[in-house]
């Protein structure tokens, strides 16, 4: 029998992220405050931990500590035999018509009712550069056209170490940040607030298997140690930037603060969605040959809000574009032996398709500011103005199925006064 959201005792809006074939996990907290573990179906939370009381994972012997926790940590940490298992049981629960989880007013939380949170202690995280589309057109920008990209950019996955500290969840504020930039035409940098605030929009995948030091993964397995992945919002500050990434790239204009969406979308959730990437010129060397679909078709747009003002979207672009699959990049990452530990999370790079309408950052929507943007209001935008909100969607979708992310949304506030 196939499983559809009418098939579950659960109302499931039509076009909900979090259908039956779904089943994100998050981190949220109601009128008790007391962080666990959630999973999303519909409008609705089921609160693990209360389903555990019930009997539901028996199976499977989880100590109840691992669903009353502030992060997603040990739970990923049973490893993927045992999460998936929970998803399925989940699953089979919510179409049982006699399941001890129906009727029960302590399982279930509406969404609108509870706070989210960072859904995972994230120790390290690395921002790869993997679009071509979006290095072509900064190349273009700030290189030589004819020459947009670097002479490694085919041959490597770039990346580079960011700050783990300031990544938020969604609904959580950002002020626009100070820094230290160099006016045009001045040969001396001044300290100031970011004139040039922009949004990345990108993906992000939770490392889901520790690995040990001196320790490498290739390509056929890479996929083993991802748990899943969210909406990731890379903000930048694209002055600070400018002055700053000669000679170790990005610092202070992006870690200021970094956002992702709430609920992490399972890898077996994904897996109908899988399709070819584009192809790779020249060859790449043997350790990031990979075989089979390692791309994902996973729809994605932005929206920019204007205080009071109802949202435009401003974007719409797609996961299936990034020219270095996650796979590769675990493979470079791993092939000097640098270890990973679970929770650890790893960004995509800004994703922008080939038309203008998909690109993923105001850097290229607005061309450095030469095309502002027309927003719904009337106004225009070259960059993010302060309480301006930035809210990014994603999704995946076929003739049977949809499986979602929900949105990560964040509020450009004024600088602080120093």
């Amino acid at each position: 029998m196939m499983i559809t959201n009418s098939s579950s005792w659960v109302t499931i809006p039509e076009n909900s992220d979090f259908s039956i074939h779904n089943i994100p996990f998050g981190i949220f907290s109601n009128s008790d405050d007391t962080k666990r573990i959630g999973v999303a179906i519909g409008e609705y939370i089921l609160d693990l931990s209360v389903a555990n009381h019930l009997g539901v994972f028996d199976h499977l012997s989880i100590e109840d500590v691992v669903f009353k926790n502030e992060f997603l940590n040990p739970f990923i940490d049973l490893g993927k035999t045992i999460t998936n298992d929970v998803r399925l049981t989940i699953q089979k629960e919510l179409i049982n018509d006699n399941s001890v989880l129906k009727g029960n007013t302590k399982a279930f939380v509406l969404q609108s009712d509870a706070n989210m949170h960072l859904p995972v202690f994230i120790r390290d995280y690395t921002d790869f550069y993997s679009s071509i589309e979006h290095a072509t057109n900064v190349g273009k920008m700030f290189r030589d056209p004819e020459n947009a990209l670097l002479p490694n950019w085919k041959h490597i996955p770039v990346g580079y170490h960011g700050r783990a500290s300031s990544i938020i969840s969604s609904g959580e504020d950002v002020h626009r940040p100070m820094g230290q930039i160099l006016p045009i035409g001045e040969d001396k940098p001044i300290y100031t607030t970011s004139k040039r605030i922009d949004f990345e929009l990108e993906m992000a995948y939770i490392i889901g298997k520790s690995t040990n030091l001196g320790e490498t993964l290739n390509t056929n397995i890479a996929e083993d140690y991802i748990f899943g992945k969210v909406v990731f919002n890379d903000w930048s500050a694209r002055d600070v930037q400018k002055w700053e990434y000669i000679p170790l790239g990005p610092f202070l204009a992006k870690n200021f603060a970094s956002s992702i969406s709430p609920w992490v979308v399972t890898m077996e959730a994904l897996e109908p969605f899988r399709v070819q990437g584009p192809e790779q010129e020249p060859d790449v060397l043997s350790y990031l040959k990979y075989s089979g679909k390692k791309n994902y078709d996973i729809k994605l747009e932005v929206a920019l809000q204007p205080e009071n003002k109802a949202e435009t979207t401003i974007s719409n672009s797609n996961f299936k574009y990034m020219y270095w699959n996650m796979a590769q990049q675990l493979a470079h990452h791993t092939m000097n032996g640098c270890n990973l530990t679970v929770g650890d999370m790893m960004g995509s790079g800004t994703i922008s398709g080939k038309s203008p309408d998909s690109y993923g950052s105001m850097l290229e929507l607005a061309w450095a500011g030469q095309k502002p943007i027309k927003l719904n209001d009337g106004s225009e935008r070259k960059f993010i103005n302060d309480n301006d909100t930035v809210i990014m969607r994603g999704y995946c979708e076929n003739e049977t199925m949809r499986v979602g992310f929900g949105e990560v949304r964040t509020k450009l506030l004024p600088a602080k006064n120093n």
